[in-house]
């Protein structure tokens, strides 16, 4: 390179140019355009520095071929990476995308980011149950006024009633020309306009009975709400004030006709009803009951037309329930009403185990800002519900098409319907029809808020018949004329007012005396081009019993497409039999986790809080969702083991028999003389109990088996050991008779061992009729050892007595085994102190290992371990003392003869 200064001088000079314009594009990267240019140049430059940072360190440590190749690829990268960044992106946009590629595409991109950064717009939802599309009002017309006058509309009468109607909106609207720009509009809400056709079918109805308010007619003068707080009592101020202008206190009319109101929500009729308190107006409401209104005192002269709406949370939640969706989002006006109701909802949603997602309050104004739109867009869109409860008045409008008419149509509504002293309407078309306005934009069927000015009217009506029949009555004042009577008087007669209406219905207007409302629960059936038709599949009364109270005819309901049956929507699926509800930390109540139920623990229902524990003698299913019957566990002759240690028991008791047969018909012959043959016997015959005592341990125990089983097992158990005791002391006893230089009493050798068989049997006899006295052994139940069985077991009653006659039983054992280990090197003529010695540690190893395998099992196993312990100790004693015998007497009895014993005694002695 010649000087490693001048290339490190160009290499960075072209850097600190990289760096600043990565700087500038950075810092410009969030400033509207078209094609996100400074997106594209923030990030090419990043990938170019990125390429050259690594470049440095790596050509310092590369030599010779890699070395060109690591210069060779730095600059392929960071020119393809410059070229990629910036150009591929439009080159996608002219080649594939063309129809981006537009002037209106630009204008339209640039109007929408405009307004995402001002917050100066407003875009309506249009919220189906599937949620899946973003919808903007249309409109070829800008909503205008027709009349210069500031009524929307009116009619002539005698006496005359305004109505407040939500007619005009301001909503954001597409223009006409181009379709990609968007502008706030003032739009007439069509859906509203059956209101005033509803007014108008009233009075006009009553100026044609001749029955109700003879000679004198009804008129109306209809005024649009205002939304915004500025302007919500402007039109009520200029109808009170007359001549169009707003002139609080004075009134411009000479001869006012006003009789009574008509206002729509809480939200307009509360600020208007404590203006029109201060005239002593009736104020009639139309829309959804509002207990704020009923406020006692407060609004003297309001009465809402609507029933009351107490149970209107309790029916919400029944519909809930009937399709069990526990998950559900809410939105719902922010007004006093708004608030109350969530208040009464969450009440019920809470009994009823139902929650919320999320919760919107949704503020009732005329602009709204497109951005809390947006917000409430993404909050649909993420959360997991798929029921979304809508409450109040416009809170989210249907705008899935161009609801607006030609300016011709709406003139031709005008000119058909309101016969009106407004001179600037142009020219009507007095032959036009409303057949297809009323099929394509109205609903048939009367809303709920056309009923309820439709009673309105009739109930004024009523009472001003009733006042002018009671002025009728009443004589004239002093110059003859009749009476006069005011608005204010009204108030007497509309609070009596009861009368059945056209379709039957009762009308009250006294708030005591107003009935509950029942709902009529509606379905929207969809068909082609936008149109729609609502249709009541269902009705919930709140006089009807409990569990009754919803009636639903499902097959009527039309679901969205693709939905064949009710949508489900749950936080967290249902937790099914055998499962129970665990509550996640920091979540609603609805969200939780299925864990199973606990062992011997059942849940037999859907989403239960606790499983059920199961009854001793019951025990829990596999799938832990029913209780089954614990079988009874014993050990049965019947059983496998059982049978095998009823074998056993068996065969050594006739083993024992046949060895005592041989010694008693082998009594004469030396061997048995010389091991006393009386305590062979009882020894024997001790062994043949203890055999067979073990039977008692098997089978299903019962009150006396229980108390014969370790009676007659340390009864006989006492006799054959003592037995063996005998036996050693025999021994011991004849060795020392025989030493020389000994006077001992021969006597010694016969009653010494017969006194210690009773005596030691007798103690053992007290100890068991000891325990028999205090605690008697019992049969009991064990539930909990065994999975699915009861062990059928004889209690002990007293531990302590039972190891004290097993711990006399070992006493016994023990010193005959220390006993015959002194005396085994004796010399004798058939070695009975080793027989005896080796016997007795048989005996002791087996119980020895009998104590911890007894205490560590249970059941069955139990009793076998008894069984086998008693079999296997009693099998020792045997073996041991009387298998060498009976060796000699069957198989070698040439070594049973009295010259053979002499002859081993001699040489005994020699050895000596």
């Amino acid at each position: 390179m010649g000087s490693l200064s001048a290339f490190y001088c160009v290499l960075g000079y072209v850097g600190a140019l990289a760096l600043a314009s990565f700087t500038v594009s950075f810092l410009a990267r969030n400033i509207p355009d078209t094609f996100n240019e400074a997106k594209f140049l923030t990030f090419s430059m990043l990938l170019f520095c990125s390429v050259w940072l690594t470049f440095l360190p790596v050509l310092h440590s590369a030599k010779g071929k890699v070395l060109m190749a690591v210069e060779f690829f730095s600059v392929l990268a960071s020119s393809g990476g410059l070229l990629g960044c910036i150009f591929v992106p439009k080159c996608y946009i002219i080649l594939i995308r063309s129809q981006r590629n537009s002037l209106s595409r630009f204008r339209c991109i640039l109007l929408v980011k405009d307004m995402l950064a001002l917050k100066k717009f407003h875009i309506q939802l249009d919220v189906y149950l599937d949620l899946k599309h973003l919808h903007v009002v249309s409109s070829s017309e800008d909503g205008r006024l027709i009349c210069r006058e500031k009524s929307v509309a009116h009619s002539r009468g005698d006496v005359v009633i305004a109505g407040f109607f939500p007619l005009y909106s301001w909503e954001f609207v597409r223009n006409i020309n181009d379709p990609g720009e968007q502008q706030q509009s003032l739009q007439m809400n069509l859906q509203k306009y059956q209101l005033l056709l509803t007014l108008v079918l009233a009075v006009e109805e009553i100026n044609k009975n001749a029955h109700l308010l003879p000679n004198m007619t009804l008129g109306f003068e209809i005024y649009n709400e205002n939304f915004k707080d500025a302007d919500m009592l402007e039109n009520p101020l200029i109808w009170l004030s007359g001549m169009n202008t707003n002139s609080p206190n004075y009134n411009c009319r000479r001869d006012s006709k006003a009789l009574a109101v008509l206002t729509g929500t809480s939200t307009i009729s509360v600020p208007i009803g404590t203006l029109l308190d201060l005239y002593k107006l009736p104020q009639f409401t139309f829309g959804i009951f509002d207990p704020l209104l009923n406020v006692h005192g407060k609004f003297s002269t309001v009465y809402q037309m609507a029933a009351k709406d107490s149970a209107l949370a309790l029916a919400m939640v029944t519909l809930m329930l009937h399709f069990s969706w526990t998950w559900v989002g809410l939105f719902t006006n922010e007004d006093d009403y708004g608030v109350w109701f969530l208040s009464e909802l969450r009440e019920e949603l809470y009994k009823n185990g139902v929650c919320l997602a999320f919760e919107n309050m949704i503020t009732y104004t005329a602009l709204a800002d497109l951005s809390n739109d947006l917000r409430m867009h993404r909050q649909l869109m993420d959360s997991s519900t798929n029921v979304i409860i809508i409450y109040g008045d416009n809170t989210l409008s249907k705008n899935s098409g161009d609801y607006s008419l030609p300016k011709s149509w709406i003139q031709s509504v005008y000119c058909l319907l309101i016969k009106s002293d407004c001179r600037d309407l142009g020219h009507c078309s007095y032959n036009a029809t409303l057949d297809w306005l009323l099929r394509h934009i109205f609903d048939m069927t009367m809303s709920e808020e056309s009923y309820n000015i439709y009673n309105a009217v009739y109930a004024l009506a009523h009472a001003l018949h009733q006042m002018f029949l009671h002025h009728i009555e009443e004589p004239p004042v002093h110059n003859g004329k009749p009476r006069a009577f005011i608005s204010s008087q009204l108030h007497h007669f509309l609070k009596k007012i009861q009368f059945i209406n056209l379709v039957g219905d009762q009308v009250v207007l006294n708030e005591e005396r107003k009935l509950e409302a029942e709902y009529d629960i509606m379905s929207f059936w969809n068909f082609p081009k936008g149109l729609g038709q609502t249709v009541k599949v269902g009705k919930f009364s709140p006089f009807r019993p409990h569990g009754q109270q919803l009636i639903l005819f499902e097959n009527l309901i039309e679901w969205p497409i693709g939905i064949t049956k009710s949508p489900q929507s749950v936080c967290s699926e249902s937790c099914g039999p055998g499962f129970r509800k665990a509550s996640l930390e920091g979540n609603a109540t609805c969200c939780f986790d299925c864990t199973p139920c606990p062992e011997n623990e059942i849940s037999n229902m859907t989403d239960m809080e606790q499983c059920v524990r199961c009854t001793d003698h019951q025990f829990a299913s596999t799938q832990r969702n029913q209780c089954l019957m614990k079988t009874e566990s014993f050990l049965a002759y019947e059983d496998p083991l059982g049978m095998a240690l009823v074998c056993m028991a068996l065969c050594c008791s006739a083993f024992t028999a046949a060895v005592l047969w041989v010694f008693i018909k082998h009594q004469d012959t030396p061997i048995v003389k010389a091991n006393n043959w009386v305590l062979s016997y009882i020894l024997l015959i001790s062994l043949i109990c203890c055999f067979l005592c073990s039977l008692l341990f098997l089978g299903r125990p019962h009150t006396v088996t229980c108390i014969l089983q370790h009676t007659t097992f340390g009864v006989v158990f006492t006799m054959a050991i003592s037995t063996v005791l005998a036996k050693t002391i025999t021994v011991v006893l004849a060795f020392t008779l025989t030493a020389p230089g000994r006077r001992a009493r021969k006597m010694l050798v016969s009653w010494v061992p017969n006194l210690l068989i009773p005596i030691c049997t007798l103690i053992q006899m007290i100890l068991c009729g000891l325990w028999l006295v205090t605690t008697p052994p019992f049969v009991d139940t064990d539930v909990h050892s065994e999975h699915g069985h009861v062990i059928i077991l004889c209690n002990m009653g007293s531990l302590t007595a039972f190891h004290c006659v097993l711990g006399y039983l070992g006493t016994l054992a023990l010193a005959s085994f220390m006993v015959a280990f002194m005396v085994r090197n004796l010399p004798d003529t058939f070695n009975e102190a080793k027989f005896l010695t080796f016997s007795m540690l048989v005996f002791c190893s087996v119980w020895l290992t009998f104590l911890p395998v007894y205490h560590s099992t249970k059941g069955k196993v139990m009793v076998a371990v008894q069984v086998f312990s008693i079999l296997a100790s009693s099998a020792g004693l045997l073996g041991c003392i009387f298998a060498p015998k009976c060796y000699i007497i069957l198989i070698r009895p040439e070594r049973n003869s009295l010259s053979r014993i002499r002859e081993r005694s001699r040489s005994g002695r020699n050895k000596h």
